[in-house]
Formats: structure tokens, sequence, C-alpha cells
């Protein structure tokens, strides 16, 4: 059977407000942030899910929050979704890195996989671990509808690998998942399909 997966980001923190990677750090919601995840959770009302799972930072669990009261569902969490820890990058901008280490930067905006912030966690491994959660999840909701409550760059990369799509090339492909926004795949044990990306929850249709 397939599962079809309801993966959305978080909510705004302060940190992403100002382009600041937050990583493994706990950062909380905005105002905004809130916001958005009420509107994920009316989103989740109006198009019922079976299950939700987030990461187990804060940030997630909050944003969840919303969708779990409308539908009367416990949450699951999985370490195994949390953000890429971004190393010396935590609560910086590419901009300030730049300043510092402009080479540095610069080779990571050339292939963020080959050149990875110092100290950050191999973004292959990140996808490795990212990819493999969701389909252990999938694979526990065989034929069910799942909301997915994660984080940007580890959920642009779970989407490459399931689309082949050179990890490289992520940050290019994928610019950016908006806070909310809901992307749609459709996964059996074989194949995973691409249904919406990046739909702000508002819009996004079952």
């Amino acid at each position: 059977m397939t599962t079809t997966l309801l993966l959305a980001r978080h909510g705004q923190t302060v940190w992403h407000a100002e382009n600041r990677y937050a990583g493994v750090s706990d950062v909380a919601l905005t105002e905004t942030g809130r916001a958005q995840a009420e509107a994920l959770g009316r989103w989740a009302g109006a198009h019922p899910v079976d299950a939700i799972w987030t990461s187990t930072v804060s940030r997630a669990i909050a944003t969840a929050e919303p969708a779990c009261r409308a539908l009367g569902l416990t949450p699951h969490r999985e370490h195994e979704l949390r953000e890429c820890d971004f190393g010396v990058m935590e609560g910086r901008t590419l901009a300030e890195f730049a300043a510092q280490d402009p080479a540095a930067a610069a080779a990571f905006r050339a292939d963020p996989v080959a050149h990875p912030f110092p100290g950050a966690e191999d973004p292959r491994a990140a996808a490795d671990r990212g990819a493999a959660a969701v389909r252990r999840i999938a694979a526990a909701h065989d034929g069910e509808r799942v909301l997915v409550v994660a984080h940007n760059t580890l959920l642009r990369l779970i989407l490459c690998r399931f689309l082949s799509i050179p990890l490289a090339h992520y940050r290019r492909a994928l610019p950016q998942l908006h806070n909310a926004a809901v992307t749609e795949l459709r996964m059996d044990a074989e194949s995973v399909g691409l249904i919406s990306l990046n739909v702000p929850c508002e819009q996004a249709s079952a």
C-alpha cells in the first residue's frame, strides 16, 4: 500500500527571522511562528491525518501542537528528524561567516556537501538518517496519512535523497521550505512520488 507523507517545516523562530542558522539549538517560535503553527492546525483539522510525528526539537513540537489538538492525536517524536548540526554557524548568519572567512563561505556556497561549515554534521549522514526515519514512519503507517514536522535543511536533504537530486545541489534546487508549508509525498516499498512542494498550509489540499 501507499503512505501519504505531509512534510512541514516548523514555524518561524527569532533566529530564522534574522536568517540565523538554528540547527540543533533550542530556539523558541516567534509570535509569527505561533500563528503559522495555528494555521497548520487549521489545515490539519480540514484535511485530517492519521498520525503526527515531529523531531525532538522544541520548535517542531510546538508547531505540531495545534494540529494534535485539532485532531485529538498524541504526537510521536523521532530524534532522527532533528535539524542538522551547523557547527560554528549555530546562531550566526552566512553573511557574518563570510566576513570572517570569505574563502570558506564561498566554498560552502559552491558545494555545501563537500565543504560544510566547520564542526557541522556531514550533510550526507544527515540525509541518510532523515530519509531512514521517514521510511520507518511510512512503514509504520502503511496506507495512512501522516504529518511530519521537521526542519528546513534536513527536509531538503531528505527530498534530494528521495527524488534523486544530487545532495550538493540542495540549496539551489530547493532554496527554501517556507515555515509551516506542506510538501506531499506518496511512498510505498519501492518508490517515492512528489505530489506537491512547499504549499502554504492555508492553500494545501488533500
